[in-house]
């Protein structure tokens, strides 16, 4: 009885011996599997900051294309728009042309002659077809305004800068002056300064005192 229990116990010491060595030799695999776990999740997460980036490059790059698209947009329709409404301005100005011509002829005509008539008919037709393309006579019943006006020549005025006279009319066309108004500008004349008491000759001078001092003695 007692050699089988010494059996027993020798052959359970290197059971719980083994066991320990199994549990120690596994300790440094796992540790290992965590590690590799860590490496895995540390690159996950670098690369996950690095598809970050640059979709948030491509989306600003986006971004600005779109802008970029956007005003090449209003550029390009604000052209058109330019270009429907001056596209006929060549053609407006040579016909101002005609119609200053056909005023300059009513001018040197009798008002109630026929063919007179005729004429203020026609350019009147013409003056309602071109104020149809945008075109408006520029105001010249006021001050001058480089912006409008063309100042031919100076006169002297009650105050600077009054249109004096038209020498022609200007237009614009849709805003945009198209024939600037050629006409006279007045300029304040400066005031006279008074003129200068006439020199009295040395002489003259010199027997005014005697004579101031001989009526002073007689007084005496």
């Amino acid at each position: 009885m007692t050699d089988k229990k010494d059996e027993e116990q020798q052959t359970s010491v290197p059971s719980a011996a083994s066991a320990a060595g199994a549990a120690a030799e596994g300790e440094p695999s796992r540790l290992s599997r965590l590690t590799r776990r860590n490496d895995e999740t540390d690159k996950l997460k670098a690369e996950n900051a690095r598809l970050t980036e640059e979709s948030a490059k491509y989306l600003d790059m986006a971004r600005r294309l779109q802008a970029d698209f956007d005003n090449y947009r209003k550029r390009t329709q604000k052209e058109n728009e330019d270009y429907r409404k001056y596209a006929t301005q060549g053609l407006v100005t040579d016909l101002l042309n005609v119609a200053d011509d056909l005023e300059r002829a009513l001018m040197s005509a009798k008002a109630d002659d026929s063919l007179a008539v005729g004429v203020r008919a026609v350019r009147g037709n013409l003056m309602k077809v071109l104020e149809g393309e945008g075109l408006k006579e520029i105001p010249t019943d006021g001050q001058f305004d480089p912006n409008m006006h063309e100042a031919m020549c100076m006169t002297d005025g009650a105050e600077d800068g009054r249109i004096a006279e038209v020498y022609q009319k200007g237009y614009a066309m849709n805003g945009r002056v198209i024939r600037y108004a050629k006409v006279r500008v007045t300029r304040k004349q400066a005031a006279s300064a008074p003129e200068p008491a006439p020199a009295v000759p040395a002489q003259q001078q010199i027997e005014q005192e005697d004579q101031q001092s001989a009526q002073t003695d007689k007084k005496e």
